[in-house]
């Protein structure tokens, strides 16, 4: 799933293209990625594109005023084109959900993207809006964890009120924007804690710790990320994964062996020398082995 350092990276990437190309076309092939009606899909035709940003892990596309937005989730993400097929997207079982198609700028090819998504769990969203904030999810992000005024004490009062473990608190959207499974592994690794130790419970050590992987870990994927092309960036992520996905190798840090614990739709890795004091978690989704 694309986190926050590969869609702040996306956008750059999109925004040093996208500025000023007008909207020639616009297929919807995934009706049920379409999450609103009015204004319809079509009023993005003629307008040009002002701005990609992001806000958490949501792609903001403005067009003169009426924006884009699309949330990615597990399997999506963006195909570039530098000339754009002629061949239209339609409602398939193809994994192309949205292609737009720009205007050709002094007889150069027409370029344009498709929003794609892979995998059986279709989970992509699109909205066309007058304002992100219309988007109810979006409006009720939490705070950046990169935005200048995201210091130690801001997080302790995130978790002093989270519910649930630090696993779920750090990937809750409306406690704390972008964070998903893969980093928040990696946080918890940095910070040497249990992924099942709950969250109103960690001590002024251990929130000092969290805040510290939290802002250095993302901030540092996010500057390498950065530059780099949309086709690299899922790549990149995977390389620099110290124990995410890596269930069965040796910990970088101890050399102890990578652990799972499996959920019904997803894992979570850890080491557990270095995070539960050498105690294994159970693997099942009510383990509780946080001592």
């Amino acid at each position: 799933m694309p986190e926050l350092p590969e869609v702040q990276a996306l956008v750059e990437w999109l925004d040093g293209r996208l500025r000023g190309l007008v909207v020639e076309r616009c297929e919807l092939g995934a009706i049920a990625a379409l999450k609103t009606f009015d204004p319809p899909l079509d009023d993005l035709l003629g307008r040009a594109v002002s701005s990609c940003t992001r806000r958490g892990k949501f792609l903001c596309l403005d067009f003169d005023g009426l924006w884009l937005v699309v949330h990615l989730a597990r399997g999506g993400w963006i195909k570039w084109w530098d000339s754009l097929p002629a061949s239209r997207a339609r409602p398939s079982r193809s994994p192309i959900a949205l292609r737009i198609g720009f205007a050709s700028v002094d007889l150069a090819p027409s370029p344009g993207f498709d929003v794609t998504e892979m995998g059986t769990e279709k989970r992509l969203a699109l909205w066309v809006v007058h304002r992100p904030e219309d988007i109810e999810a979006l409006a009720a992000l939490g705070p950046d964890p990169l935005a200048p005024g995201f210091d130690t004490a801001t997080l302790g009062r995130i978790l002093d009120s989270a519910p649930g473990t630090i696993k779920n608190a750090l990937s809750t959207q409306s406690l704390i924007a972008g964070v998903g499974n893969a980093y928040s592994d990696e946080i918890l690794h940095a910070a040497r804690l249990s992924p099942f130790k709950p969250a109103a419970r960690l001590s002024p050590d251990e929130i000092e710790r969290v805040h510290g992987a939290l802002v250095g870990i993302l901030g540092d994927a996010a500057s390498r990320a950065s530059g780099q092309a949309a086709n690299e960036l899922k790549g990149d992520k995977k390389r620099t994964m110290r124990v995410h996905g890596r269930t069965g190798e040796s910990c970088p840090v101890c050399g102890d062996v990578v652990r799972e614990v499996s959920f019904a739709t997803k894992s979570l890795q850890y080491c557990a020398t270095c995070q539960t004091g050498g105690k294994p978690l159970a693997d099942r989704r009510l383990s509780r082995l946080i001592k």
